[in-house]
């Protein structure tokens, strides 16, 4: 690969993570207090992905360490917002279930997010955020492919 084309990828990379900083601060500022990104991103990922997944499918998805997502599991399981089951498949690991409350705050704040994406609207519209969403998740996609695939 060229370097231009290396710095090109860093530039797109280098967006998307300043994105993801702002993108962050506008998430944690509607969190309860006490809870973090992490938190939420667990919540969504449940919803997203489904339940049932174990602590060690969560922490190989978010690429962190078991005990750094069992920290977190723990805070959302003492809040009621997930549930720890016994894997019935494999009696020493254990499943995570997302309760009718880790739904319900979950919803609540994306609704409170509305007046922060209604602020940022007027200069990037749907219109726009649809023509990106695609280009956006095939890249989420080959990365998510690098991370599953031996040695990624």
């Amino acid at each position: 690969m060229a370097p231009e084309e290396t710095g090109l990828y860093f530039t797109l990379f280098n967006e998307i993570g300043i994105i993801g900083q702002l993108s962050r601060t506008l998430l944690e500022a509607r969190l309860p207090e006490g809870l973090l990104a992490p938190h939420f991103t667990v919540l969504n990922h449940l919803i997203r992905m489904g339940d049932g997944r174990t602590p060690l499918d969560l922490a190989r998805a978010f690429q962190v360490p078991k005990t750094s997502l069992t920290h977190t599991l723990a805070g959302l399981e003492r809040r009621g917002l997930v549930a720890l089951r016994p894997n019935p498949g494999d009696g020493r690991s254990k499943q995570v279930w997302i309760t009718a409350e880790g739904r319900a705050l979950r919803d609540s704040v994306i609704a409170a997010m509305e007046p922060a994406i209604a602020a940022i609207a007027p200069g990037f519209p749907p219109d726009r955020v649809e023509a990106i969403l695609p280009a956006l998740t095939a890249l989420r996609r080959i990365l998510d492919a690098q991370r599953d695939a031996p040695g990624g």
